[in-house]
């Protein structure tokens, strides 16, 4: 439908017959069912990862509020463990109080693995979680994904270089 907006999302379901259910509670069961979802995008990527060896490695960053009004915010701060934090950007040289969005993607550009972390959380602890995901391939990675000593683990665990 070409619809980036929830707010716009639900404005036009309001003019339908159909429309039977609250934003709040959509939301609600969207979250239970991010599990299953995840599921389903797996099994929808398989065929497309089968015959890949190489796959691109990188992240961005997803900033929640300016550097400036983060001691403020209280978006996604239920607990420690999920809330955003200060993190520092050497290729733009600026700090910011965010999210760090990894994701891991083929050559052709089908997404396959995802993860979100504190902006504080240097970018080779995601390779821990592509060890137990992938095998038998080619990670390309910028500067951030270097250390020896998680090349060495990755290489002898699942046959993944960098």
């Amino acid at each position: 439908m070409g619809i980036d907006s929830e707010c716009l999302l639900f404005r036009i379901l309001h003019l339908s017959l159909f429309n039977k259910i609250e934003r709040s509670v959509y939301n609600r069961r969207k979250r239970k069912l991010f599990s299953a979802q995840n599921e389903i995008r797996k099994k929808l990527v398989n065929p497309f990862y089968e015959f890949e060896d190489y796959f691109i490695v990188d992240n961005m960053l997803l900033e929640v509020c300016k550097l400036s009004r983060a001691s403020r915010s209280r978006i996604c701060i239920k607990s420690f463990e999920n809330s955003p934090n200060k993190g520092y950007c050497a290729s733009q040289s600026m700090k910011y109080y965010s999210y760090k969005l990894h994701t891991v993607c083929s050559v052709n550009g089908v997404i396959g693995n995802f993860d979100l972390q504190k902006a504080s959380v240097h970018d080779i602890h995601y390779l821990k979680d592509i060890k137990n995901q992938m095998k038998d391939c080619v990670l390309l990675a910028d500067k951030g994904y270097l250390s020896s000593k998680y090349q060495l683990d990755l290489f002898t665990n699942s046959n993944i270089k960098i």
